[in-house]
């Protein structure tokens, strides 16, 4: 979802960009017009997320997946060494078997279950030999979230997947080495991903790394190397614009906070859905629930979308239902929700 906002700011200017008599889709990205909405972008994702200096902010094609490749392929070194991957579901899976074409690379199971409950597992090693640790703070298709740093990662390079929960929590930029998120969740359209990676971790990519997708050389040339998503990055700069105005990273932690809140109390107070994660581990912005009767999910979903509610289909890997509720979605989108909720259990008790 998109705030409304920005969507009207785009459509406003789709036609002719501030009287410029051409679309943003239609800029050279190399062009004054264009250079000036790329450099707005970068600042004021920066001031939103307090990123030092020393940190060079990419915007860059291939998503989530290509980072999976991408981090390996700059920060591994040679393909002799080990990194450290803590797999705590699908996307931390799926980045440490592409992470095995390009080094040795060791798996951590970061989540058991208790009691029927899914939550972290902290009992681990991580290797004194890692060029660098590697996990996603928030797993969507599970809705398990990890704020903290891995444990026992002190003095290694940290990398984190931060795409489904990027921005809706705040986050010291200077603890990581490398923090990538694909814009898709919380930022804009598909197709953009923005990787923020320290400076002195540039320039030891593998030999086999195409140009493209070589940190340093992207650095290099501002994320102009080739042509960059241009309009997905424009759209990207509204939003920050947006969440500026809105107040910050802490006013859309907030705000993710009380949306939470408010559906998990509603499923935990019923005995008609039911969640499968320990209510410490539990997403923000992703909420998995089943029904007591998992017979009724048809019925269940055609009503909501009946309703106006609509993607509440759990992922095909766990099933069941799935609320995705990031930045640009309202409260009021969530009490529609759970009022819908409420009234399908009380017609099918």
């Amino acid at each position: 979802m998109m705030p409304e906002e920005v969507l009207r700011t785009a459509q406003s200017e789709m036609l002719d960009y501030h009287g410029k008599g051409l679309s943003v889709m239609e800029m050279s990205h190399r062009s004054k017009e264009y250079m000036e909405i790329a450099e707005q972008a970068e600042q004021d994702l920066r001031d939103l997320y307090n990123i030092p200096d020393n940190y060079k902010v990419l915007f860059l094609q291939g998503g989530g997946r290509g980072q999976f490749a991408d981090v390996p392929m700059n920060l591994i070194k040679d393909q002799n060494n080990s990194a450290d991957y803590i797999v705590t579901g699908a996307w931390s899976k799926y980045a440490y078997e592409e992470g095995l074409k390009y080094g040795k690379m060791r798996r951590i199971d970061g989540v058991k279950t208790v009691d029927g409950l899914t939550c972290w597992n902290d009992d681990y090693t991580i290797s004194s030999d890692a060029q660098y640790v590697y996990y996603c703070m928030n797993e969507t298709i599970h809705g398990i979230e990890h704020p903290e740093l891995p444990k026992g990662a002190e003095g290694k390079d940290i990398v984190v997947d931060i795409s489904s929960d990027v921005l809706t929590r705040k986050l010291d930029i200077s603890k990581f080495g490398v923090v990538f998120a694909g814009a898709q969740k919380n930022i804009g359209p598909a197709g953009l991903i923005i990787v923020i990676v320290r400076e002195d971790l540039l320039g030891r990519s593998l030999s086999i790394t195409p140009s493209v997708l070589d940190y340093k050389i992207q650095a290099d040339k501002d994320s102009m190397y080739n042509t960059p998503p241009t309009y997905s990055w424009y759209i990207a700069g509204l939003v920050f614009k947006w969440m500026k105005e809105q107040g910050g990273v802490a006013e859309m932690e907030r705000r993710c906070i009380e949306r939470s809140k408010i559906l998990y109390d509603y499923i935990d107070s019923s005995d008609f859905y039911f969640s499968k994660v320990a209510k410490e581990c539990r997403s923000r912005v992703n909420v998995p629930f089943v029904l007591k009767d998992e017979a009724l999910n048809a019925e269940f979903l055609a009503e909501a979308k009946e309703n106006g509610l609509i993607n509440l289909k759990g992922h095909r890997v766990l099933g069941g239902m799935r609320a995705s509720i990031y930045n640009a979605m309202p409260v009021e989108g969530v009490k529609a929700l759970v009022a819908f909720m409420d009234k399908f259990a009380a017609a099918h008790r």
